[in-house]
């Protein structure tokens, strides 16, 4: 390739889903130059997939200031289960201690315009067939026969990820033993709306916009071929209902199974993934967006320094040390609510015994925390409750008024919060890099399932939201873990020196 024929990025993400917007704005908020490859012509999403969002994503979006857009558009909703079993989240310590319901397709419009606004140039109707990675960046084929050249490409390209198949990245876990069909259709007959469960699944009808009914069929026989059809779509309502209600036609019509796999590897060289990309599983809970978007969060400040230079190679191996714990923690329920669906008597006492037990408190408090992503904890080390787990949105008090923590975050930097009075910290090495904000708090911090812990005189923040460093009366460690996450001082800074 010519180097006049190349169109260069220091990013390219694969994929314009939830997830690669997310990482987009991540890395366009933290001045990287990156584009997105996406096939769709627009930003149009074929049927309902993802119905809503989690406590843990709505704070993430929270912590960018945009999370009003989505929220104005959608209802906030207890949305947490278990095995059919409701979790309350509404005497959790977050401003959002619910869900919101809001179809995919309008949660990826609303994130589309943000990312428009940040000025992402999206390669649209497109898609990468292919790359080469060297040392100092990776050759990006599409299929319009254009070029890129980028420092690095992720893939947000979802399960059949063809950046996860070329990288030669492999794909462990579990075939499919259940497939459904979903469908929107319409019908001329009344059909009588809820959930029903067999011996082998759950299968249920209920009301969309227009008049159209939403359908979700188990299959007699696992499929996982050819596209399915209208007329296997009748047959399987006749085979669960005993008639097809008056099946008329299709707005949309797809399968999807129980089929769990996770990459072995989230990152190769220069090659990285994200979303389903890296990680599949049943729809059952929820988390598969959501799981992508904090999985963007995790990974866009850590490549946007790598990329800039201020950090080593290195810090992107935490992405998947971080990440890779919670989506397999996550595709283990999620292959525990597909056996838990299958409605034989003994799964009848197994579910009826599991509910119990999650409207006890604790076990209730755990599993929705586990659920909703508010309970996330990276292993960081031993010490202070906070370190590794999300940072509490506190009202602050500071020099220029009253502040969120969250509002500290909205351009995705890093954070010292230094409540121990004026000038007891000195991060000068790092003050291009880490905002340093001195504040008073004085109420209770509280985490979720944790409940109280003791108040620290100084946190550090990283730019997702979770921290870094605690202080206890001393700046033990701060060093180190300032030079972990936001990159080694230059030498030629002469604060560098003293």
């Amino acid at each position: 390739m010519h180097t006049d024929e190349v169109t260069q990025h220091a990013v390219v993400i694969a994929g314009g889903g939830p997830t690669g917007l997310m990482l987009a704005a991540e890395l366009a908020l933290a001045r990287v130059d990156v584009a997105i490859v996406e096939r769709r012509a627009s930003q149009e999403v074929a049927g309902s997939r993802s119905r809503g969002l989690h406590a843990r994503s709505l704070e993430v979006l929270d912590q960018r200031g945009v999370v009003e857009r989505f929220v104005s558009q959608g209802k906030a909703v207890q949305n947490v289960a278990f095995g059919q079993a409701p979790l309350d989240l509404s005497d959790f310590p977050t401003r959002h201690n619910h869900g919101l319901a809001l179809l995919q397709e309008r949660f990826e419009r609303i994130l589309a315009q943000w990312v428009g606004e940040l000025a992402v140039p999206i390669y649209r109707g497109c898609e990468v067939t292919g790359f080469a990675q060297d040392d100092t960046g990776v050759d990006v084929a599409l299929s319009d026969g254009r070029a890129l050249r980028a420092k690095y490409l992720v893939g947000c390209d979802g399960g059949r990820s063809l950046i996860r198949k070329a990288a030669g990245i492999e794909f462990p876990g579990w075939d499919a033993s259940i497939s459904y069909l979903i469908a929107e259709v319409e019908m001329t007959g009344a059909p009588t709306f809820g959930i029903r469960r067999d011996e082998k699944g759950t299968y249920a009808m209920g009301p969309l916009e227009d008049g159209r009914v939403g359908v979700v069929l188990r299959e007699e026989q696992v499929g996982t071929g050819d596209a399915p059809t209208l007329e296997a779509l009748r047959e399987g309502l006749v085979a669960l209902y005993g008639t097809d209600h008056g099946l008329r036609s299709a707005t949309y019509l797809s399968r999807f199974t129980d089929m769990t796999r996770q990459a072995a590897s989230y990152r190769d060289r220069r090659v990285l993934l994200a979303g389903d990309a890296a990680h599949v599983h049943s729809p059952m809970g929820g988390q598969g967006l959501n799981l992508g978007v904090q999985d963007a969060v995790n990974l866009g400040w850590k490549l946007a320094q790598v990329v800039r230079g201020v950090s080593p190679e290195d810090l992107l191996d935490t992405y998947q040390a971080e990440r890779h714990p919670v989506a397999a923690r996550a595709l283990r329920k999620t292959l525990a609510q597909t056996a838990l669906s299958r409605g034989d008597a003994r799964m009848d006492a197994v579910r009826e015994t599991l509910a119990e037990l999650l409207r006890m408190d604790g076990p209730r408090k755990q599993y929705a925390a586990m659920m909703s992503g508010l309970d996330v904890h990276y292993d960081l080390g031993n010490g202070h409750p906070l370190l590794g787990r999300r940072m509490p949105d506190l009202d602050l008090v500071t020099a220029d008024g009253p502040r969120r923590v969250f509002h500290l975050l909205h351009d995705a930097r890093p954070v010292l919060l230094d409540l121990g009075g004026p000038g007891t910290l000195d991060i000068t090495p790092w003050a291009d890099r880490v905002r340093r904000i001195a504040a008073r708090y004085t109420g209770a911090w509280e985490l979720p399932v944790l409940g109280a812990v003791s108040a620290p005189v100084a946190v550090l923040i990283r730019p997702d939201g979770h921290v870094a460093w605690i202080g206890e009366g001393t700046n033990q460690g701060l060093r180190e873990a300032l030079t972990r996450w936001f990159g080694p001082v230059p030498p030629q800074n002469p604060a560098a020196a003293s």
